[in-house]
């Protein structure tokens, strides 16, 4: 799975801007809490206009759909950029309209380089690099490589595909690529002939023991 030519041509990692902030991507799930009067109603402990907040789904064109506003684009901007947007267009409709935003449903697909070891991965809070994320996971098994380690994002029907390689410790800095949500990591796994002939020779060994097993009990019976 996810197996890639000798010459595969990469994406290089270099061109991913290098930033220290989530972006918002297709499919996040956001929750929105709106206060007029720079927020002063959350130190009021008062529910006033949308203060207790609505959820929304960042959809395919990258939009999300809210009251009063509409389909405002949200994707490829940071947290802080969305609420700074949001808070610009409000004006019209509140007094210094206050805006905070969480990302609820950011998650990374990972496959770990061992056999069944495919899991969905939680980003539970802003800005978790790659190695925050495999360590989540227990790390990388012996049964893989820490020199291919594959990042798959975007459009799965044009996706841009990097390899990074964190087996030499001058490596390091890329470890600390901020992941997105929808990221696919997977951790190419080490081909063990031995292990897999046996693997593929188990069910005929179990009938071979089954037989010679049988051949000595038949005997006994003479």
């Amino acid at each position: 799975m996810f197996h890639s030519k000798r010459n595969y041509p990469f994406d290089d990692i270099s061109k991913i801007p290098d930033t220290r902030e989530y972006k918002i991507a297709v499919n996040d799930e956001l929750s929105i809490s709106i206060n007029p009067n720079k927020g002063a109603s959350i130190l009021e402990n008062t529910e006033i206009g949308l203060a207790k907040g609505v959820s929304a789904t960042v959809d395919y064109d990258g939009t999300i759909k809210l009251p009063i506003l509409g389909r405002i684009k949200l994707s490829d901007l940071t947290i802080r950029e969305a609420e700074l947007l949001m808070e610009n267009l409000l004006k019209v409709y509140y007094v210094d309209p206050y805006v905070t935003l969480k990302i609820l449903s950011k998650r990374v697909i990972l496959f770990s380089g061992a056999a069944g070891s495919a899991r969905v991965v939680p980003l539970p809070y802003q800005n978790m690099n790659l190695l925050e994320v495999l360590a989540t996971s227990g790390g990388i098994p012996i049964t893989g490589k820490a020199h291919r380690i594959k990042l798959i994002r975007g459009d799965l029907r044009n996706p841009q595909i990097f390899l990074i390689d964190l087996s030499k410790i001058e490596n390091l800095k890329k470890s600390d690529l901020i992941v997105q949500g929808d990221d696919i990591i997977y951790i190419d796994f080490r081909n063990d002939f031995a292990q897999n002939l046996l693997f593929r020779l188990g069910p005929y060994i179990g009938l071979l023991n089954l037989g010679v097993t049988t051949y000595f009990f038949l005997n006994l019976l003479k």
